[in-house]
């Protein structure tokens, strides 16, 4: 949820630089069950207008409303919002609404520790309460230590209950290929908020502006690439259309421990790159063979690049999270456990 965060600064900064005030709203507890879970954020502007949200749509009326007294008085409060009797969740949210400034120098730090893909913690104080004020608020820990309040009184007295969470560096999807369909599967990847790489060949380099929503486009041979910190945070997919390279991108990554690669192709060509590949890098663990999904994507009858992307997506997702994919209409209980 790292992206929604830098959606909230990068308006809180626009926002500081017309003059207008900031409020943020986090749900901080939840009792039984609701669309989104606590961690969740939203920020709203003194002009009423907001960004983000902490439900389906349902709850974001209430909460704006209910922020007037923070821009007014620029005191933090706890509220609670029971959804048993007006949606179709089953859970009581409570919700701190606090004042929000960020500084140029928390600006900075974020801006390093996102550029350096680290984690930071986030911890709020607050009280299991409604319509309760205090000196409630959150702070955020660097990986260096660095620490700073959006507001200006963060206490850590015992009648205060605690909210902690780390929030790991965007999820990382490295796209190998340059055609129509890597623009499509980019554009959806990007939407996710997910930080996207794309490789395309020396012999048919692209610029940045020809991915939408990519972070990074470079024109690499699998010969001379070096790939670094593929991790579990990570995952690659293949979109050359070419088996040879291919083959020689999946000998490139021998040696490293994804979670996902993705390769685009026939299910017939899946036996001879597992035994090309081992020809090669003899070596080759069980593991990484497993981290190889080819033809990539779930079986949910795409046709379309822009299916085709949902599909490998959706792959993806149910990989990173260890989840067996299957329609929710046959679970009980439930959906988040």
């Amino acid at each position: 949820m790292i992206h929604e965060l830098k959606e909230i600064i990068k308006q809180a900064v626009i926002n500081q630089q017309k003059g207008l005030k900031n409020v943020l709203a986090t749900v901080v507890f939840l009792e039984g069950s609701s669309y989104r879970k606590p961690g969740v954020r939203m920020l709203i502007s003194e002009d009423l207008s907001s960004v983000g949200a902490v439900s389906g749509g349902c709850v974001e009326k209430e909460i704006i409303h209910r922020a007037t007294t923070v821009f007014r008085d620029n005191k933090p409060k706890v509220i609670t919002y029971d959804g048993r009797y007006k949606l179709g969740c089953e859970g009581i949210l409570y919700v701190l609404i606090e004042p929000f400034f960020v500084t140029n120098q928390f600006i900075s730090a974020f801006s390093e520790a996102n550029s350096k893909r680290e984690s930071l913690q986030l911890t709020s104080y607050f009280k299991k309460e409604n319509e309760v004020f205090g000196e409630f608020g959150t702070s955020v820990t660097f990986k260096n230590k660095q620490q700073f309040a959006f507001t200006k009184t963060v206490i850590t007295k015992s009648d205060v209950a605690v909210y902690n969470q780390v929030l790991q560096p965007a999820f990382k999807l490295i796209i190998i290929g340059g055609e129509h369909d890597a623009v499509k599967l980019c554009k959806t990847a990007a939407t996710l908020g997910w930080e996207v790489e794309i490789i395309t060949s020396i012999k048919d380099s692209k610029q940045l502006s020809d991915f939408p929503g990519a972070n990074k486009v470079i024109s690499e041979s699998p010969e001379t690439i070096k790939f670094n910190n593929i991790n579990d945070n990570c995952a690659l997919i293949l979109m050359n259309h070419s088996y040879v390279q291919d083959l020689k991108y999946v000998i490139a990554l021998a040696k490293q421990q994804p979670k996902y690669i993705g390769i685009l192709g026939a299910p017939s060509k899946r036996e001879r790159l597992f035994n090309e590949l081992f020809e090669y890098e003899p070596e080759a663990t069980e593991a990484f063979l497993d981290s190889i999904y080819t033809p990539a994507g779930l079986h949910i009858g795409a046709q379309t690049p822009e299916e085709i992307g949902v599909s490998i997506i959706a792959e993806i997702l149910a990989v990173i999270r260890a989840k067996e994919p299957f329609s929710l209409r046959k679970l009980e209980g439930k959906i988040h456990t």
